[in-house]
């Protein structure tokens, strides 16, 4: 898959699927579904799920631009108080884990975030779940495994958000463009160049192989 091919899909793209995370997210929007370039195998979902958990785009993007956002957004959360303990996942909003059916429950979390404040929900052979919230909002991010009609696999990313009042729904329309434009295009080709890069833990498996068990 191109780096072209990094773009938004329909949002049909995730609500036809019969992804778990419809089980617990039925309050909350689909603000966005990406295409991932990210080629692989069945097997490689795990890797992927590893290696994004280890990302700061912050420091590692290889847009400047991307990486100045990051800065103010973290600036502004610290004088404005937007991402203080006490508006976060257990504070301002309950856990979604709460909701999980039981044998959600039981799987493995996922792997913890090094920098990003994103707490996993859930990790399957082909589904991850992740949420984070602050003053602004509680959003999750869903990345699921699909084929990519070529015997192969790629990931798709999906943002679902639930805005916090008037005021989490005005910010949260006011970086769209700033995510449509800036940010989403320039760390997925960040993560199309990890992916395909000689001697990555990311690099992709043989392809073609038959999709993983449900």
């Amino acid at each position: 898959m191109s780096t072209a091919a990094a773009t938004r899909i329909p949002d049909s793209s995730h609500a036809s699927r019969p992804w778990r995370i419809h089980e617990i997210t039925r309050d909350f929007r689909l603000e966005d579904v990406w295409a991932l370039p990210t080629p692989g195998g069945p097997d490689d979902f795990p890797r992927l799920i590893e290696r994004l958990a280890m990302g700061d785009p912050e420091r590692q993007s290889s847009s400047r631009a991307v990486r100045m956002l990051f800065a103010i957004r973290w600036k502004l959360g610290e004088l404005l108080g937007w991402d203080d303990q006490d508006a976060g996942v257990g504070s301002r909003v309950p856990t979604l884990r709460d909701r999980l059916p039981e044998d959600l429950r039981e799987t493995p979390s996922g792997p913890a975030f090094e920098s990003l404040p994103f707490t996993p929900l859930y990790l399957l052979n082909d589904e991850f779940a992740a949420e984070i919230a602050n003053r602004t909002m509680h959003g999750v991010m869903h990345l699921g495994w699909v084929a990519d009609g070529t015997g192969g696999y790629r990931a798709q990313l999906a943002v679902l958000v639930k805005p916090n009042g008037l005021f989490g729904a005005a910010y949260m329309a006011a970086i769209r463009p700033f995510r449509h434009l800036l940010v989403y295009p320039a760390l997925l080709r960040d993560i199309e160049r990890e992916w395909r890069s000689p001697g990555s833990i990311l690099k992709p498996a043989e392809v073609g192989q038959s999709r993983p068990s449900a």
